[in-house]
C-alpha cells in the first residue's frame, strides 16, 4: 500500500509538473502568436493608409472616410465586394470610392486656404485637375462636382481632353487651363470658351504657338488670356526628373520668354499674358526641390510684372507626392512633407519673393492630380493557385555510391550546417545545385537524380533559412533566401492593363490580402498575373526601410477565395492600360461610404467583354462567328460533329464573344 501511495503521490507532482508545463507553453504561444498589430505592421497599412484603410478586430481592411467633421463607421472591402458579387459582376473589379476623392479635394483646397489665412497672403487659391492623370468620365463628373463649392478646375493638353473640359466643367469662376501642343482647332476651342463666360488660359508651351493664338484671337475678335510654360533650372530627384531642367521637353526658355514678351509688346497685346506656368514632375518625393522651383519661378513672376505684364496667376503645376511605402521620407515612392507643410511652403516662399519686389500676390494654382485620385481607386482580385517552391514530401535518402557526386554533397551539408559556417553552407548548396543541373545537360546525370537533387537543395535552403532567422545578426551575404524558396501567386487580373506603371517605370503600389489577417502568412511569394508574359509579375513591394522581393501571403484553401487589394491606383493606371493578351477593362464600381457603416452602390461599369476588345483591335465580330459558323458547318458534313453538337459549339462561341475577358469561376 505504501508503495502505491508514493506512485500516487508521484503521479500527481507529474501532472502538476505537466499542468505547469502546458501553462507556460500555453501562456508562450499567446505572447508570440499572431495578432492584428503584426499584420499591420507587416503590410504598412497604418503609415500609407492616410487614415483610410485599416484592419477591423475581424482581421478585414476596412475602408473610412471619417473626416474631422464626420465620422464614418469603417466599413470591410470585403463586405463591399461580396454585395458587388451577388450584383453579378466577379472580380477583377476596381473599386472607387467616392467620398475619398471628395475628402482629397477638400483637404488640398483647405490646407492651403489656411495657410494664406495664417501667412497673410493677399491672393487666392485655385486648383486645376489634370485630366490626362484619370481621364475617366466618371472621375472627372466627380472632381467637377466635389470640387465646384471651391472652384476647382481642369487642366486640358489634348484638344479630346478640352472638349471633355468644356462639356464637364460648369463652373466659371473654375480655371480651365490648356498645355500641350496647339493646332489651330484647339486654340479656337479654347478662345471660343472664353467667348462664353469659361476662364480659360492657353499656355504657351513653344515659340510658333504665340503667333498663331494672336492669328485666330484677330479673327474671333476676342482677347486671348495667355499663358507662358517655362523651362526651370531647377531639377527634383524621383521617377520624374527629365520634367525639370534645361533639356526639358516642354516649355520656353529665358530667351524664348524674352522674344513672347518684345512680341505681345509690339502688338499692343502684353495685358493679355497673365498667367506663368511650370512643372517639375509628376511625384516630388523632397520638399526642398518643390521650395528651390518655387523660388526659382517666383522671381520669373516678379521680373514679369516689372516687363509690364499684369500677370495675376501663378501656376505651380503638380507634383504633390503620394506616400506610397508609408516611409514618410524623400525616396522615390514617398514623400518628406505632410500636405499643410507643403501648402505653407509654397505660400511662404511666393510671398517673400514678391513681397521683397512689391508685387501684388497673385491667385496660385497647382495641378495636383496624382495626391487627388490615388486613394480613390483599389484594385481587387482572386488568386486562382499558386505554385510552391519546396521539396517532395518524402524521405531524403542516405547517401550512398550509386548517387552522383554532387547530391552526396548536397546531403552532406544538412549535417555539417552550423551557425558559424552558414554562409559556407549556402555558397556549397548553390554550387553543387548548378552541378547537377549542368550535368544534367551533358546527360550524366539522369532525370530522377535531378529531381531528387532539386529537392535536396530546396531542403537544404529551407534548413539554412530557419538557421538564419533565428540568428541575432542579419548576414548580408544570404540575402536571397526568401525568393530562392518563393511561391507564385496567380492573380486574376493583367499589369498591363491595370498596373502598368509597376512593369514600364517598376512603381511600387501596397499590395496586401484584405481578410484573414487575424492569421499569420506564412508563404513568402510574388504575384504573378493571367497574361502570357514573363514581365507579367509583380516583385518589388512596398517596406518603410527599403522594398521588398516578396510578400508574406497566406496559404491557399481549396474552395475558398483567397483576394488581394492593389491600393493607391487611381492616377495614371487606368489611362495607360494596354490589351496586352486582349485583357480588357476590369468590372468598375463606385461606391459611396454611409456614416452609419453601410455603402451604396453609385455606378457599376462592366468591364470589356472579348467581342469589345476584339473590335479595338479591328476584328468583327459577327463576321467572326459568321466564319466560325460556316467552319462547323463543315465539320457537319465531313461527319465529325452532329447537328446538335454543332448548334452547342456555336453557342458556346457566341456567350464566350459576350463574356467577361478575365478568368470567370463560374463555369
Amino acid at each position: 500500500m505504501l508503495f502505491l501511495k508514493i506512485f500516487s503521490i508521484l503521479d500527481d507532482m507529474r501532472d502538476i509538473s505537466l499542468d505547469r508545463e502546458a501553462n507556460r507553453l500555453s501562456k508562450k504561444q499567446l505572447l508570440e502568436s499572431w495578432d492584428l498589430t503584426k499584420s499591420s505592421e507587416l503590410y504598412g497599412i497604418e503609415t500609407w493608409g492616410a487614415g483610410y484603410f485599416n484592419v477591423s478586430p475581424d482581421g478585414e481592411v476596412t475602408i473610412s472616410a471619417s473626416t474631422n467633421s464626420h465620422k464614418n463607421t469603417p466599413v470591410p472591402i470585403v463586405d463591399i465586394i461580396e454585395g458587388i458579387k451577388e450584383r453579378g459582376l466577379e472580380p477583377p473589379i476596381l473599386l472607387r470610392i467616392e467620398n475619398l476623392l471628395d475628402n482629397q479635394i477638400t483637404m488640398l483646397n483647405e490646407s492651403f486656404q489656411r495657410a494664406i489665412k495664417t501667412l497673410e497672403y493677399k491672393g487666392d487659391y485655385r486648383g486645376v485637375f489634370p485630366i490626362k492623370v484619370n481621364q475617366q468620365e466618371q472621375v472627372i463628373d466627380e472632381i467637377t462636382m466635389f470640387g465646384r463649392r471651391y472652384h476647382h478646375g481642369l487642366e486640358a493638353g489634348s484638344k479630346a481632353e478640352l472638349i471633355a473640359a468644356l462639356a464637364m466643367l460648369e463652373d466659371p469662376e473654375a480655371c480651365l487651363i490648356c498645355n500641350g501642343y496647339k493646332d489651330a482647332e484647339f486654340i479656337d476651342l479654347a478662345l471660343n470658351a472664353l467667348k462664353i463666360g469659361y476662364s480659360c488660359f492657353l499656355v504657351i508651351e513653344r515659340p510658333g504657338e504665340l503667333e498663331l493664338i494672336l492669328e485666330r484671337a484677330a479673327q474671333l475678335h476676342v482677347d486671348p488670356r495667355i499663358g507662358v510654360r517655362l523651362k526651370l533650372s531647377s531639377k527634383v530627384g524621383g521617377n520624374w526628373s527629365e520634367s525639370g531642367g534645361d533639356r526639358s521637353i516642354f516649355g520656353l526658355t529665358t530667351s524664348q520668354l524674352i522674344d513672347v514678351v518684345d512680341r505681345l509688346k509690339e502688338t499692343g497685346q502684353l495685358p493679355c499674358l497673365q498667367l506663368l506656368h511650370y512643372h517639375l514632375g509628376s511625384q516630388i518625393p523632397n520638399i526642398r526641390d518643390i521650395r528651390q522651383g518655387v523660388l526659382e519661378a517666383s522671381r520669373f513672376y516678379a521680373d514679369l510684372v516689372s516687363e509690364g505684364a499684369p500677370m495675376g496667376y501663378f501656376d505651380l503645376g503638380g507634383g504633390l507626392a503620394v506616400d506610397y511605402d508609408g516611409s514618410q521620407t524623400n525616396y522615390v515612392h514617398s514623400k518628406n512633407y505632410s500636405l499643410d507643410e507643403y501648402t505653407s511652403d509654397v505660400i511662404e516662399v511666393v510671398l517673400s519673393v514678391l513681397d521683397e519686389t512689391g508685387v501684388p500676390h497673385p491667385t496660385i494654382i497647382t495641378e495636383s492630380g496624382r495626391s487627388t485620385v490615388a486613394y480613390y481607386s483599389v484594385l481587387i482580385v482572386n488568386v486562382l493557385d499558386s505554385a510552391q517552391f519546396k521539396p517532395k514530401p518524402q524521405i531524403i535518402p542516405e547517401p550512398d555510391d550509386s548517387m552522383p557526386e554532387q547530391i552526396i554533397n548536397l546531403l552532406q551539408i544538412s549535417t555539417d550546417l552550423t551557425v558559424k559556417n552558414i554562409q559556407e553552407c549556402f555558397n556549397d548548396a548553390i554550387f553543387y545545385r548548378d552541378e547537377i543541373r549542368q550535368r544534367f545537360r551533358l546527360g550524366q546525370i539522369s532525370l530522377r537524380e535531378r529531381s531528387m537533387g532539386e529537392s535536396i537543395f530546396l531542403k537544404t535552403i529551407e534548413q539554412i533559412a530557419r538557421t538564419a532567422k533565428s540568428m541575432k545578426r542579419k548576414m548580408p551575404g544570404l540575402d536571397g533566401l526568401d525568393e530562392a524558396l518563393s511561391d507564385v501567386y496567380y492573380a486574376n487580373f493583367s499589369i498591363f492593363q491595370s498596373l502598368p506603371d509597376s512593369w514600364a517605370i517598376d512603381q511600387v503600389f501596397p499590395i496586401m490580402p484584405i481578410h484573414r489577417l487575424k492569421e499569420e502568412p506564412t508563404r513568402h511569394a510574388v504575384v504573378a498575373d493571367i497574361t502570357c508574359d514573363c514581365d507579367g509579375v509583380i516583385d518589388r513591394f512596398v517596406d518603410l526601410h527599403d522594398e521588398k522581393k516578396t510578400l508574406l501571403l497566406h496559404e491557399l484553401r481549396s474552395n475558398e477565395e483567397y483576394y488581394l487589394g492593389f491600393f493607391l491606383v487611381g492616377a495614371y493606371q487606368e489611362t495607360l492600360g494596354d490589351l496586352h493578351n486582349l485583357f480588357g477593362d476590369t468590372n468598375v464600381v463606385s461606391v459611396r461610404l454611409e456614416p452609419d457603416g453601410t455603402f451604396s452602390i453609385v455606378k457599376e461599369i462592366e468591364g470589356d467583354s472579348i467581342a469589345d476588345v476584339l473590335s479595338y483591335v479591328e476584328y468583327d465580330p459577327k463576321k467572326l462567328l459568321s466564319q466560325y459558323r460556316k467552319r462547323a458547318e463543315q465539320a457537319v458534313r465531313h461527319q465529325m460533329i452532329t447537328p446538335k453538337e454543332r448548334m452547342l459549339m456555336v453557342k458556346n462561341f457566341e456567350e464566350s464573344l459576350r463574356g467577361y475577358t478575365y478568368f470567370e469561376n463560374h463555369r
